[in-house]
């Protein structure tokens, strides 16, 4: 039987265990992925520590993206072959594992590394998703909180190259990166509004970040409409949307963000490389703060 990292119930890093799980088989229009790489998100953390919580299968396993070769493949499948390498947007989780099954997936040219095929998906479908959900265009001004994470640093790129004006909240050790793409950076913290209001007005808010900066984030937008966050559980008390990752939240994301990466044409957060079996000191080292790169988790 292969391998997984399971989620043995909602709590701390050490709820995450590598064990004996079924292979699982494609169905309609999928194809099984031998994983070479998964990545890890803000997301994964927030439903492991139970401040996201959706209906789990008997054997959760987190992990919304991978990269990896075909290793079978389900009917209605055309254009794709065992022995394919691919990366995958894996919507029902399961990416820490040695096979993952998936619906949506793009082929991976032999330039990009497995490492950022895999740090690719899930960041640019949320950050694609979240500008056309917030209905954001040329000329306006955007308030990114958390531009410096995965997530913010490919929507800063997506919306400059758009024509938004973009302000981003980041700490000190982004700043350089925040200007690099294109961006205005501001610091987190209790001069947050004022920093932002010195610069203008803002017509939306893309909260990349989830940690309670949503009361500043309707302030500076002028009320909740035009604010999305990806993972504050406030949300709902300040009237603003959770966006989560659905089907039909940016379709052809994945292959635009796929040609920009090989074009290099699109950056992406520094990555942090650990082996799958560590996904819970990877867990433990990124909520407490000792690594601010991307980890991606990794199999031989």
């Amino acid at each position: 039987m292969p391998n997984a990292v399971v989620m043995t119930g909602y709590g701390p890093p050490d709820v995450l265990e590598w064990t004996a799980v079924p292979l699982p088989e494609p169905g309609e229009a999928q194809v099984r992925i031998r994983v070479k790489a998964a990545g890890v998100g803000p997301t994964d953390l927030a439903i492991r520590a139970g401040h996201l919580r959706f209906p789990l299968p008997e054997t959760p396993v987190l992990g919304y993206e991978v990269a990896g070769v075909v290793d079978a493949v389900g009917p209605g499948v055309s254009g794709t072959e065992v022995g394919d390498e691919v990366a995958a947007l894996l919507f029902e989780r399961g990416g820490y594992a040695e096979y993952a099954v998936a619906s949506i997936w793009t082929h991976k040219p032999g330039s990009v590394s497995w490492a950022d095929a895999a740090a690719l998906p899930s960041s640019v479908e949320a950050a694609a998703g979240v500008l056309a959900q917030l209905r954001i265009k040329a000329g306006e001004t955007l308030l990114l909180l958390g531009g410096g994470g995965s997530v913010g640093v490919i929507a800063t790129q997506l919306a400059v190259a758009q024509g938004v004006r973009v302000i981003s909240a980041v700490g000190q050790r982004d700043d350089a990166l925040a200007a690099e793409l294109g961006a205005h950076p501001v610091r987190y913290g209790s001069g947050l509004v004022g920093a932002v209001r010195a610069l203008g007005p803002v017509d939306a808010v893309f909260d990349a970040a989830g940690k309670g900066a949503l009361a500043d984030a309707v302030a500076l937008a002028g009320g909740p409409d035009r604010v999305i966050t990806l993972s504050d559980p406030a949300a709902a008390g300040f009237g603003v949307v959770l966006s989560e990752p659905t089907t039909d939240r940016a379709p052809g994301a994945l292959d635009e963000g796929m040609a920009m990466l090989a074009e290099k044409r699109l950056r992406l957060k520094a990555r942090t490389l650990m082996p799958m079996r560590s996904a819970a000191e990877a867990h433990r080292r990124l909520e407490s703060g000792e690594v601010h790169d991307r980890i991606i988790l990794t199999l031989d």
